[in-house]
């Protein structure tokens, strides 16, 4: 995967041509990056964690995966905007237009990603994908107001041999935490409905 024209601002200085979001994606000759992507969030919707996220750590690559075309060309629009109008800032933050639950593993080398954001557990093969892209210490941040979504994919993460839950105790010293709860649009869902918000979050260990 060619990073160097969502994140142009953290392509290596040996680098010289001109990039940016709308350039065309190279095949050949990719530039080469100081950083690679370490935050994914998976359904990213309209992008609200990415952007909070963005200046509390300016120097982590990360990215937004969504399906709905209308609501990746809003964000990236709105990515492009925001570097214009904050020369300097969110250079960090991208977003792509992908099936997660088809691709995943096609993006990111094997344990690329530190912590990931708002996935949807479907079943332990799923799982197993997670596991395989996210480094050994990194986090899964699952959040829902559906009560029978939220067991479903507690139970899946029990059962995995490579996860394991993060006491509510520690999780609550997360400074992610208050993003993923208001931020995501899951979050925002819950809070314009008053509804109830449902936290899980697993840490990726090392093979037993």
């Amino acid at each position: 995967m060619d990073w160097s024209t969502h994140y142009p601002a953290f392509v290596s200085e040996e680098n010289s041509s001109e990039l940016s979001l709308n350039a065309p994606i190279k095949q050949v000759d990719r530039p080469l990056m100081k950083k690679k992507v370490e935050f994914a969030d998976l359904g990213c919707g309209y992008g609200g964690l990415l952007f909070s996220l963005s200046t509390l750590y300016p120097e982590t690559l990360m990215l937004g995966m969504e399906i709905r075309v209308k609501v990746e060309e809003y964000v990236r629009e709105k990515i492009i905007a925001l570097r214009l109008q904050h020369p300097g800032q969110y250079q960090n933050i991208s977003i792509i237009r992908m099936n997660v639950m088809k691709f995943l593993p096609n993006f990111f080398e094997k344990g690329q990603i530190l912590p990931t954001i708002e996935l949807v557990i479907y079943d332990g093969q799923t799982t197993t994908e997670y596991a395989y892209v996210l480094r050994v210490g990194g986090i899964i941040y699952t959040i829902s107001d559906v009560k029978d979504l939220h067991e479903w994919m507690v139970k899946h993460l029990d059962e995995h041999p490579l996860f394991e839950r993060i006491p509510d105790e520690e999780v609550e010293k997360d400074p992610v935490i208050p993003f993923v709860r208001t931020d995501t649009e899951e979050g925002k869902k819950v809070e314009r409905n008053k509804g109830e918000k449902f936290l899980a979050c697993y840490r990726r260990i090392m093979n037993q």
